[in-house]
């Protein structure tokens, strides 16, 4: 059985589209560059490690590639670390949201890990509503519970980080595309976050880069990946039905 499994996780981490490759190195390069460029400490090491699965992990989602659930709680874990160190603690909500709503529901779920490019959805007028209602309340809620409770230095830019973040994670699980449009904003709010935290001295670099990582990779998935182009939807739905048949799996 666990054989199996690595032999599945293995075989979702083939099939990307040649672009997700280019950007993982691009971004491994950078994060090596960024690294070695300041005294290695176990926090710039764990910074490290996170920010490479992290990019994986996106990657794996842009290609519908369900190993996302695996790379994302390993990431999740190194994010977390980073976050309570500077300060930014509703990215660690925003992580282990990600881990409840996204990463353990996708590796417990058959349905989600086997061949999810044919079930990808699109919203209706009502869902539009739904995510966007549900955004605000959540950035509402959480800024001001932050600010009240915490000493974090940034509650309201730390607050629209995690709720377009959170809502991106149900949204991705339930399979719908419109994901990518809370991911861009996401990783435009990151970006905004991990900078700030940086020119404040409570963050490394890296994470401002990784988020800038992020943000490419949203503005591919809207051209090179499944869940936009229909042709490569299609040649991977055939590609993953054949090896679940061949597995087994169906």
């Amino acid at each position: 059985m666990l054989t199996s499994y690595f032999k599945f996780l293995t075989h979702q981490l083939t099939g990307w589209p040649r672009q997700n490759s280019y950007l993982f190195f691009f971004s491994l390069g950078c994060q090596v560059m960024t690294l070695v460029s300041a005294p290695i400490t176990w926090l710039t090491l764990v910074t490290f490690i996170g920010t490479t699965l992290g990019v994986l992990c996106v990657l794996a989602i842009n290609a519908a590639k369900s190993v996302n659930g695996f790379l994302g709680i390993l990431s999740a874990i190194c994010f977390i670390i980073v976050g309570f160190h500077a300060k930014n603690y509703l990215s660690i909500g925003e992580q282990v949201a990600y881990m409840i709503t996204l990463d353990i529901p996708v590796l417990l779920s058959a349905n989600w890990n086997i061949n999810m490019a044919a079930k990808i959805r699109h919203f209706t007028p009502r869902s539009w509503l739904v995510a966007l209602i549900a955004t605000a309340v959540v950035y509402l809620v959480s800024g001001y519970l932050i600010g009240r409770l915490t000493d974090d230095p940034r509650p309201w830019v730390d607050a629209i980080s995690f709720s377009i973040s959170l809502t991106a994670g149900v949204i991705c699980f339930l399979r719908f595309n419109n994901q990518y449009f809370w991911w861009l904003a996401s990783g435009l709010a990151q970006l905004v976050l991990w900078f700030i935290s940086y020119r404040q001295g409570t963050a490394s670099l890296a994470m401002a880069v990784n988020s800038s990582i992020y943000l490419i990779n949203d503005v591919l998935a809207f051209t090179v990946s499944p869940w936009y182009n229909a042709k490569l939807r299609h040649q991977l739905s055939e590609r993953e039905q054949a090896y679940a048949e061949e597995m087994g799996l169906n």
